[in-house]
């Protein structure tokens, strides 16, 4: 199968509903929504065909997906490459980030339809700064630098940027309240979801 035509695996790192977005100051009900929200559309998407959640979070386990659990929060880049070992190399992988409650499937589908024409790719956030989004081809090692100024250093490791729209939703993570109006307000313009296809037994 050429790659473009590969389906992905999608690895999410979710933190604990406790102390995740704690700089939105709305608690832990809203974190985990944010996160459901997120994973559902991965679910969706017809570019996905196996979606792994690492967490240390026991009591989240959202349909369509493998929960590998851990015994605590180890830290985005240590949860996603917990996660790519156990999707292993045969197939194109994605750590995306939990916290895109706007998240439309067909968006995610077309970043990552791009994304298969680079052995490296990532998409950076709404402001240019961080990342929310990184690729690997099969038989490539998934490299991810996750955290402040993050888009800096996915180019510094040599991953292409990919050329995203500014409003994709695919871009448009959530840390502040600003962030999350601005979601919800996109969020209101996104096509209802279709129904989530069977997945791959594994």
């Amino acid at each position: 199968m050429h790659v473009a035509d590969a389906l992905w695996t999608v690895i999410i790192p979710v933190k604990p509903a406790a102390i995740g977005k704690s700089r939105l100051g709305l608690g832990p009900e809203v974190a985990r929504a944010i996160a459901v929200d997120t994973v559902a559309a991965v679910v969706a998407c017809d570019a996905v065909d196996r979606v792994i959640v690492v967490t240390s979070d026991a009591a989240f386990r959202p349909s369509g997906t493998e929960v590998l659990l851990e015994t605590v929060p180890s830290g985005i880049d240590a949860a996603v490459a917990a996660g790519a070992a156990l999707a292993g190399i045969d197939a194109p992988r994605a750590a995306l980030l939990g916290d895109l409650p706007a998240l439309d499937p067909a968006e995610l589908a077309a970043a990552l339809a791009s994304a298969a024409h680079h052995p490296r790719s990532f998409v950076a956030d709404h402001e240019g700064t961080g990342t929310t989004l990184v690729t690997s081809a099969p038989g490539k090692a998934l490299r991810t630098a996750f955290g402040e100024a993050s888009a800096a250093r996915h180019r510094s490791l040599g991953l292409v940027e990919l050329q995203v729209p500014a409003d994709s939703s695919v871009r448009l993570d959530v840390d502040t309240p600003e962030q999350l109006a601005l979601a919800l307000r996109r969020r209101e313009t996104r096509p209802p979801a279709p129904a989530p296809r069977p997945r791959s037994r594994r």
